[in-house]
């Protein structure tokens, strides 16, 4: 692959991997100048360049062996650390991507459906059933039990682009302190309570919630609350039944405590 790119951008540049799990990216390097390098990357890629979101689209091009690679603009910059998480600047980027028309159009256009709570209730609930959770565990059972009685609070709720992965390794804070939202391959359609509650849960204090709602752009009622955790657990869930069947037992003993505590918040939230 390294050749193919070489012989694709001319005389003179160094290509090498980028890391990475996938082995798709690279950085390519010429008289001081560098292009970060990805292969067959979603269209996506390129409205989310012109709304400013992600590194600037330099150019696509389509190589020999029937590929397409794109060159984004190298910026100097590192991660978020988990305590810059909770500052107003991801609140605004997040409220950003959740409003933009023209990232909705684009998905649509690329055929991604919108993904509605009941399907994704279903579905999971036929892979707790077939990998034998839903009747072995209890806090597996009292978690659907949860999820039943909150689905009827996220149905008809008005979808958005949802990132998927708020994860801090994700937000790249440049030398110019501008932040981008990098790693778009599980992006989808649906409530944006997903990206949310997944941040709230995972950096911002349980006292500040309510703060960083508002700050966000939202007045956060009872439905808002209900809705991430419902989220939040069918997440858990997922990803319990991810490990389980590659027999990760470390990770599904943990996932099972984490399991406990939200099903434990939730349990406290409807009560309070």
């Amino acid at each position: 692959m390294i050749n193919w790119l070489e012989h694709a951008l001319g005389t003179g540049w160094l290509v090498r991997p980028a890391g990475g799990l996938t082995g798709e990216a690279f950085i390519a390097e010429k008289n001081g100048k560098r292009l970060f390098l990805k292969r067959n990357t979603s269209p996506f890629l390129a409205v989310l360049s012109a709304e400013g979101i992600v590194p600037k689209l330099i150019w696509t091009k389509r190589i020999e062996n029937g590929d397409v690679i794109t060159a984004q603009e190298w910026l100097e910059g590192r991660s978020l650390n988990e305590e810059e998480m909770k500052q107003q600047s991801v609140a605004d980027l997040l409220y950003k991507i959740h409003h933009s028309s023209e990232l909705m159009h684009m998905l649509l256009k690329m055929g991604k459906k919108p993904a509605t709570s009941d399907e994704s209730f279903t579905q999971l609930c036929l892979q707790l059933e077939g990998n034998g959770l839903m009747h072995e565990i209890e806090e597996v059972q009292e978690a659907v039990s949860l999820l039943e009685m909150m689905l009827p609070y996220t149905r008809n709720q008005k979808l958005a682009v949802c990132h998927c992965d708020m994860n801090h390794n994700n937000l790249i804070l440049t030398k110019e302190n501008t932040i981008y939202l990098i790693d778009w391959d599980n992006a989808t359609i649906a409530d944006p309570a997903t990206d949310i509650g997944m941040l709230l849960k995972w950096y911002i204090p349980k006292e500040d919630w309510k703060e960083w709602l508002i700050n966000y752009g939202i007045e956060p009622g009872k439905q808002w609350f209900i809705r991430m955790y419902f989220y939040l657990l069918q997440d858990n869930l997922q990803f319990l039944c991810w490990h389980f069947d590659r027999n990760e037992n470390s990770k599904v003993q943990q996932r099972l405590k984490e399991l406990q505590e939200i099903n434990r918040s939730i349990k406290d939230f409807i009560v309070s």
